[in-house]
């Protein structure tokens, strides 16, 4: 399970052997949330996160889906 990166204890990773869409796994604690990156960023399933930890990782992910895609299209050989 590749990690993108870590921010306020928050990982964002992807299975190795994922599916398209792009998108990116969250998980902290026993919490885990799903957003898929393309066409836009859309939560796919959050179990345990709280509204304002839903807002916090709404806004990594916004910041730095140009990241995500690319670890993705790296980690994935998609050019």
């Amino acid at each position: 399970m590749p990690t993108i990166f870590i921010i306020f204890g928050f990982v964002f990773k992807f299975y190795s052997d994922d599916h398209e869409p792009i998108h990116v796994h969250v998980m902290k604690d026993r919490s885990e949330a799903k957003y898929n990156v393309e066409p836009e960023v859309t939560q796919v399933f959050n179990h345990g996160f709280k509204k304002h930890e839903i807002s916090l990782i709404e806004g990594i992910i916004e910041e730095n889906v140009d990241v995500i895609r690319a670890r993705w299209k790296e980690y994935f050989k998609i050019s």
